[in-house]
C-alpha cells in the first residue's frame, strides 16, 4: 500500500465534507492544493487549519466546467506542491427542478458537474501518467445514492449528472489501468443539513428514511477516501456511504 506522505493532492470542492477530507488528508502528511471557484476565504480558513500539517499546501482557482480553467488548476497544484497524485472531485450543485420548471437550461446546468468531472479527470491523469511506478495516480469522484436505480424526484438533471459520473468511475478505470491509474467513487447520502432546511425537517423527513437513521458520516468517508488513496488494487467501484439510504428506495 502507499504512503500518501509528501503526495500532491488537488481537492476540488472543500467546502463542508470536503473540508472534513482536507484535514484528515493533513494528518497523513499529504501535500494538499485546495481548489475554490468564487470561495476564496472560506479557502483560505481551510488552508491556515491545515497549516503545519503539510509540507506543502496551496490555493488554486478556477471553474471546473470550463476546460483552460482545468489545464491551470492542474498545472498550478502540480508546480507549487512539487507533483501531483491525486485527484478528490467534490465540486457539485444540488438543483431542485420540479418537472414544471424543466428546460435546456436545467439541463446544461444539471450537467456541468458531469463536464466538469471529466475534464478533470482527463488532466490531472494526463498529469499522473509523468508519475513513476507501478501505481501513477488515482482519482476520487462523487456520486449519490439515488444515481442509480432509485432516483427520487425533482432533481431530475442533478441526478443524470450524478449517474454519468458512476459511469465515468467504470470507464476511466478501464481506460487508465494500463497506466497505473485508478479510479474509484462514493456515493454519499444525506450527510450535512442544508441552511434552508430546518433541524426538524432534516430529521423527520430526510433521516429518517435511512434505515440507521443517522446521517451519513463526513469523518468515514474522509477514512475510506484515505484507505483507497493507499490501495494499490481497488478500481472501478463506487462505494455508497448513506446510512443504508439505498435500501430504503425513493
Amino acid at each position: 500500500m502507499l504512503s500518501l506522505t509528501h503526495k500532491g493532492v488537488l481537492v476540488v470542492g472543500a467546502r463542508r465534507i470536503g473540508g472534513e477530507i482536507v484535514r484528515r488528508l493533513s494528518e497523513e502528511g499529504a501535500d494538499i492544493a485546495i481548489a475554490y471557484r468564487t470561495s476564496k476565504a472560506e479557502a483560505q480558513q481551510l488552508l491556515n487549519s491545515i497549516s503545519g500539517k503539510t509540507e506543502r499546501s496551496c490555493l488554486v482557482q478556477g471553474d471546473a466546467a470550463v476546460e483552460e480553467d482545468v489545464i491551470r488548476m492542474v498545472r498550478e497544484a502540480g508546480e507549487q506542491l512539487g507533483g501531483l497524485s491525486f485527484l478528490i472531485n467534490l465540486a457539485a450543485g444540488f438543483e431542485r427542478t420540479t418537472f414544471d420548471v424543466l428546460d435546456g437550461a436545467a439541463w446544461e446546468r444539471g450537467m456541468a458537474t458531469a463536464k466538469g468531472n471529466y475534464l478533470l479527470a482527463v488532466h490531472a491523469a494526463r498529469r499522473f501518467m509523468q508519475n513513476s511506478g507501478p501505481t501513477r495516480g488515482h482519482l476520487i469522484f462523487y456520486g449519490d445514492w439515488a444515481a442509480g436505480e432509485t432516483p427520487y424526484p425533482d432533481y431530475l438533471p442533478y441526478l443524470t449528472g450524478k449517474a454519468a459520473i458512476h459511469f465515468m468511475t467504470r470507464a476511466f478505470a478501464v481506460e487508465l489501468a494500463p497506466h497505473g491509474i485508478l479510479v474509484n467513487a462514493i456515493a454519499p447520502g444525506p450527510t450535512q443539513r442544508p441552511t434552508d432546511i430546518t433541524e426538524a425537517s432534516w430529521q423527520d423527513e430526510v433521516i429518517s428514511l435511512a434505515p440507521l437513521r443517522r446521517e451519513s458520516s463526513a469523518a468515514e468517508m474522509a477514512e475510506l477516501i484515505v484507505t483507497l488513496l493507499r490501495s494499490e488494487s481497488i478500481t472501478g467501484e463506487t462505494i455508497r456511504v448513506d446510512s443504508g439510504r439505498h435500501l430504503a428506495g425513493p
